[in-house]
């Protein structure tokens, strides 16, 4: 593994890009030396049994998606969760690379609330848990110290999801949240399509619709190790996000309303980057303020329209690559900062620190009020859409 060639990779995600909504580049499974699947890596994925439950009324589920290129994704309907994601290494051997639990009552009492979870209403922090729509102050529960985070005390980590799966590769979640959810206004309905192609890429399309005036910021927060679950620190991963500017935060990790430069700082990866190489900045008061990184990247972007290319990371040990493109301005890496091994994985490791990170595609924290920060205001009777990709690889 080189930082040359985590470079070349990076600059792969244009024609990744372009290639999303291709469906004449796929390959054939023959032709792809990743395809094969062995029962002894399947059975890495927990059994559909501990997800088969009925939560407020409603079932719950475990679903899986597969290709013969050789990825399967495994989700649940609770939280429309992530819960594994098997992806053949540079030896051919499945790993798990979403750490996730067994069963659907370990996600209900994990300490952690958003493990794989879709997120919303409003992803990331809203400041003291209170914004306004014309002149209308609304209030939200606060639950993450004085602000509000990923939606609120029940936001869509605990929803019991709809779903469709229409087929082999492909699940629909739908969802309304009503008027007054967690304090949001308006009648909100959501729909979210998680699939997989053959090119080894998970899509994810977010919709929905209100009859309110209304913010919404949608995302995924699968927490990823692609050594694999369990195999230790995601420090010697090597990252390179495709951003010259991130949002400082307060201490709160509330954005000052700043864009500040990476340049010469400990969050500069547009090179590419261990991700551990720097966190011993204690000089550096963004680091000490998420107990390492725990930032909204301002991403590049051109004129095209479309999906834009966001990051590149690589497992030291598996030489699983992962890139990320999105339509989204902005990407918040999250280092596992805040694992704490007080819950055991379906592997039967812990999260413990560091062990597992999340690269979430959204709008920018706090964007409510931060008028200078791209708009997540959704007008009635507009669709509001939103489409990122992970793509998957391996180096040999």
């Amino acid at each position: 593994m080189n930082k040359i060639n985590l470079f070349v990779i990076s600059l792969s995600l244009a024609s990744l890009c372009i290639s999303c909504n291709n469906n004449n580049s796929e390959q054939s499974e023959t032709s792809n030396p990743m395809s094969t699947v062995s029962v002894q890596d399947a059975n890495k994925l927990p059994a559909r049994s501990g997800f088969k439950d009925t939560i407020n009324g409603k079932p719950t589920d475990l679903y899986i998606l597969k290709n013969s290129a050789g990825l399967t994704l495994a989700i649940t309907n609770y939280g429309g969760r992530f819960v594994g994601l098997l992806v053949p290494d540079k030896n051919g051997k499945l790993q798990d690379v979403v750490v996730g639990f067994k069963t659907v009552q370990e996600y209900i009492h994990s300490t952690e609330p958003y493990f794989g979870a879709t997120i919303g209403r409003v992803g990331n922090r809203i400041a003291k848990g209170k914004f306004s729509i014309d002149g209308k102050e609304y209030t939200l529960f606060t639950n993450n110290g004085p602000n509000t985070l990923h939606g609120g005390e029940k936001g869509f980590q605990h929803v019991v999801w709809d779903a469709q799966q229409p087929n082999d590769s492909a699940l629909v979640l739908s969802y309304l949240s009503k008027d007054g959810e967690e304090g949001f206004p308006g009648n909100l309905y959501v729909k979210v399509t998680y699939a997989l192609n053959q090119r080894n890429e998970v899509t994810m399309n977010y919709e929905a619709t209100a009859d309110k005036r209304t913010v919404v910021n949608l995302t995924n927060h699968a927490f990823f190790n692609l050594n694999g679950e369990g195999s230790g620190t995601i420090n010697n991963h090597l990252l390179q996000i495709n951003a010259d500017a991130y949002t400082p935060v307060d201490a709160t990790l509330i954005p000052t309303g700043k864009i500040d430069p990476v340049a010469g700082t400990p969050f500069d990866f547009t090179k590419p980057t261990t991700i551990g190489s720097r966190l011993d900045t204690v000089a550096n008061v963004q680091l000490r303020y998420g107990k390492g990184y725990d930032h909204n990247f301002v991403l590049r972007s051109n004129s095209s329209v479309g999906l834009q290319p966001a990051a590149a990371i690589v497992g030291d040990q598996s030489g699983i690559v992962m890139e990320i493109a999105t339509i989204e301005p902005g990407l918040q890496f999250y280092g596992g900062n805040f694992m704490q091994s007080k819950n055991t994985f379906k592997g039967g490791g812990k999260d413990d620190f560091r062990t597992a990170f999340c690269l979430e595609t959204q709008h920018f924290p706090d964007a409510p009020n931060q008028p200078s920060f791209p708009s997540i205001l959704l007008e009635p009777g507009k669709p509001y859409l939103s489409s990122s990709v992970y793509k998957f690889s391996a180096q040999h």
